[in-house]
């Protein structure tokens, strides 16, 4: 966008002309058209400083002057500053009772196995699994972060799909526009570049159904390249939550504070001090001394002052706190010792200790499934692209899924299980394959069973010839 551009939109501004959106963008104004959108980047860097430990509150504070009773200064005297990562530990527990073994995706469409097997190479090409987990784990800690399904042209020409993961961490700005009803209109990725020069360049992708605006700051105003979204969505995943610390936030503040406090406190006093109610003869020994004898005169004493403990409401208080913490954000207590104590329970006693977490995974499924049928859609559409001559069979595919339990299911009361509805005539074997944890693929399996089978009465037809004509033992 030119200087004349340039002006001419500050003018239609100044009198209050009404553009749209889409108007705004084709005009080169690209400011005005993200001042539209929800601007996700503040929310997303405070959280971000509530997470890491570096940026933590109790890292303010300062050291402490101490001077003499004249007033001189004397030295400085160190303040502990302990920041204590209870959101690292909130957001980690959360993140694998949810995603911590990949989703299971699940083919419900007939006739479309070639393009099932096709999504799940794509899958793990593309590292699906990998990326959902490191969105999540960014949304757990500054309440948004997205994936990017990007089509580009790979070294041979073709096209091919790469997945972005767009966090503040990673030095993203989210933009997103949405309907009354909650829908997703557009969205823009905010970027610095370093361009020729080495010069910092931002840029601006505004993402919607029919068009992508590839938006870079100049020095005379925005330059816009104008594409045609070939697969007709808007190519985003967003994740939305609060971040998984924000309601225990303050009482992590005050363990931190507290903490720091005490560690001040037993710098000076915890360690112990030695008084003695009369003249020392004999100099004291010094450190590297292993004998320690001391003299006294005149019948004096030595004794050692000593501060045993902390007071009983402050080891109370800690106590709550923790507890507090730990429960309100639905995070079970993990460390060596109740580990050990689950070491022969089922996955089924398993997920009833866990339950905070469990609860927590189950309410986060509420979005998470919508975000999955998103992704199906999503991948349906530019595997079209990806493998044109077969779109209508990516189109006619249908695509489930299914969260997995992160310890894994009693795969062996779930087999006696399958064993005896199919012993009792109630399943097929091509159901008892499909569901049996032992095998991997039933269309394959059920093919050997079919082709060991038909050997066994090729060869009990042979016994039956040779004992007609006598020749079998």
């Amino acid at each position: 966008m030119g200087l004349f551009e340039t002006i001419k939109n500050e003018v239609k501004a100044a009198v209050g002309y009404q553009q749209s959106f889409g108007e705004l963008l084709d005009s080169g104004d690209v400011a005005r058209a993200i001042s539209m959108m929800r601007d996700r980047s503040g929310e997303a860097a405070q959280s971000l400083l509530e997470y890491e430990i570096s940026s933590h509150k109790v890292m303010e504070r300062k050291d402490k002057a101490v001077y003499d009773k004249k007033g001189n200064f004397l030295r400085w005297s160190k303040r502990w500053k302990i920041p204590i990562p209870y959101p690292a530990y909130i957001n980690e527990i959360a993140l694998v009772f949810l995603y911590g073994r990949p989703v299971k995706w699940l083919q419900l469409s007939d006739n479309t196995d070639d393009a099932f097997s096709y999504y799940e190479r794509l899958m793990d090409r593309v590292r699906f699994s990998a990326k959902v987990r490191e969105c999540k784990r960014m949304a757990g800690i500054e309440g948004i972060s997205a994936i990017l399904y990007h089509v580009y042209r790979n070294s041979e020409g073709k096209p091919d799909l790469l997945l972005n993961v767009l966090s503040k961490r990673n030095k993203d700005d989210i933009y997103t526009m949405k309907d009354q009803y909650g829908r997703l209109t557009a969205f823009a990725w905010g970027y610095y570049l370093t361009e020729t020069g080495n010069n910092t360049i931002l840029h601006v992708d505004v993402y919607t159904k029919e068009y992508v605006y590839e938006c870079k700051r100049g020095r005379f105003g925005w330059e816009v390249n104008k594409r045609v979204n070939e697969i007709g969505k808007i190519p985003v995943l967003i994740f939305e939550q609060n971040p998984e610390h924000k309601d225990v936030q303050p009482m992590i503040e005050r363990v931190e504070s507290m903490e720091s406090t005490d560690a001040d406190v037993n710098d000076k006093f915890a360690n112990p001090a030695m008084v003695a109610t009369s003249e020392i003869i004999n100099s004291l020994p010094k450190q590297e001394e292993e004998a320690k004898l001391y003299i006294l005169k005149g019948g004096g004493k030595i004794d050692y002052l000593t501060w045993n403990e902390a007071s009983e409401s402050k080891k109370n208080e800690y106590e709550r706190l923790d507890a507090h913490i730990l429960s309100k954000s639905f995070t079970p207590k993990i460390d060596f010792d109740n580990m050990k104590s689950l070491g022969n329970l089922s996955a089924k006693a398993i997920r009833k200790v866990m339950l905070l977490a469990v609860i927590k995974a189950e309410r986060h499924k509420e979005k998470h499934d919508e975000y999955m049928n998103r992704h199906a859609s999503l991948m349906c559409a530019i595997m079209g692209i990806l493998d044109y001559p077969h779109k209508a069979m990516y189109d006619a595919l249908e695509l489930g899924h299914k969260f997995q339990e992160p310890f894994g299911d009693d795969v062996s009361e779930m087999l006696a299980d399958l064993s005896k509805q199919y012993n009792d005539g109630a399943l097929s074997r091509e159901t008892y394959l499909e569901l049996s944890y032992l095998v991997k693929d039933s269309k394959a399996e059920m093919e050997r069973l079919k082709a060991e089978e038909e050997l066994r009465m090729e060869q009990q037809k042979e016994l039956n010839r040779m004992d007609v004509f006598g020749q079998a033992e």
